[in-house]
C-alpha cells in the first residue's frame, strides 16, 4: 500500500515538474535546473549516509545530467567572462561528482550543493521583474 501512495506521488510531483518546464521563461528554467541539480546532491548525500549506493549513483548521474544541460545552455559570446567563468564551475563540479561517486565522497557532494548554491542565489538575485 505504501508503495502505491509513494508512486502516486512521484507521478505528482513528476507532472508538477513537468507543467512548470513547459510553463517557464529561460530565467525560471535555469532555476529550476539548478534547483534539480542541489535536490539530487542531497538525495546522493542522504542515500550515501544509508548506504544505498546504486540510488546514490543515479542521483549523481542526473544532477550530472542537470549541470550538463546549464552548461550547454551558456552563450559562451554574448556571456563572455561570465559566461566562461560559470562553463569552468560547472566543468569542475562534474568533477567534483566523478570523484563523489566513484569514492563514495559526501565532501565533494556538499562542495558541489554550496557551489551550485551560490550561482543559484546570484541567479535568483537578477531575475527579472513581473510586468
Amino acid at each position: 500500500m505504501l508503495g502505491a501512495h509513494r508512486n502516486y506521488a512521484n507521478q505528482y510531483r513528476s507532472t508538477g515538474v513537468s507543467a512548470a518546464v513547459l510553463e517557464a521563461d529561460p530565467h525560471r528554467l535555469v532555476a529550476l535546473m539548478l534547483s534539480g541539480a542541489r535536490d539530487r546532491i542531497r538525495l546522493a548525500g542522504a542515500c550515501l549516509e544509508r548506504g544505498d549506493i546504486p540510488r546514490k549513483a543515479k542521483a549523481i548521474s542526473d544532477a550530472s545530467g542537470l549541470i550538463t544541460g546549464l552548461s550547454g545552455a551558456l552563450n559562451l559570446d554574448a556571456g563572455g567572462e561570465i559566461a566562461q567563468g560559470l562553463q569552468s564551475l560547472y566543468d569542475y563540479a562534474q568533477q567534483r561528482l566523478l570523484i563523489a561517486n566513484s569514492d563514495n565522497d559526501a565532501d565533494a557532494l556538499t562542495e558541489v550543493d554550496g557551489l551550485l548554491g551560490d550561482i543559484e542565489s546570484a541567479w535568483l538575485a537578477i531575475a527579472p521583474k513581473a510586468p
